[in-house]
């Protein structure tokens, strides 16, 4: 149960958000539908992921959602560059972070 509510804060702190910011960036932008696509599967793919060791790590999950909210670190970088789907919106993001 405790785990249970510790993957919805993590959902709710970091995962949402970076969803948001995801879509913002794809509509501000007007990426290509291939980028756009490769978000969302990035996110189908990570998500769940991110969820799944917030869970079973409850250390991790507070740690990143303290970094995250003092602005620390930023959500792009629990994604993971290794993916083909995450490589060009973690461009794309890291880029638009270093525009800002």
């Amino acid at each position: 149960m405790i785990s249970n509510f510790i993957a919805w804060i993590f959902a709710l702190l970091v995962v949402d958000p970076l969803q948001a910011e995801i879509q913002q960036q794809v509509e501000r932008a007007r990426f290509p539908v291939e980028i756009v696509s490769q978000s969302q599967a990035c996110l189908a793919s990570q998500g769940p992921q991110l969820i799944k060791r917030a869970a079973g790590d409850y250390g991790w999950a507070a740690a990143t959602v303290v970094s995250i909210a003092i602005g620390h670190s930023s959500p792009v970088e629990l994604l993971d560059g290794r993916d083909p789907q995450c490589a060009a919106i973690i461009g794309v993001l890291n880029g638009a972070g270093a525009a800002a």
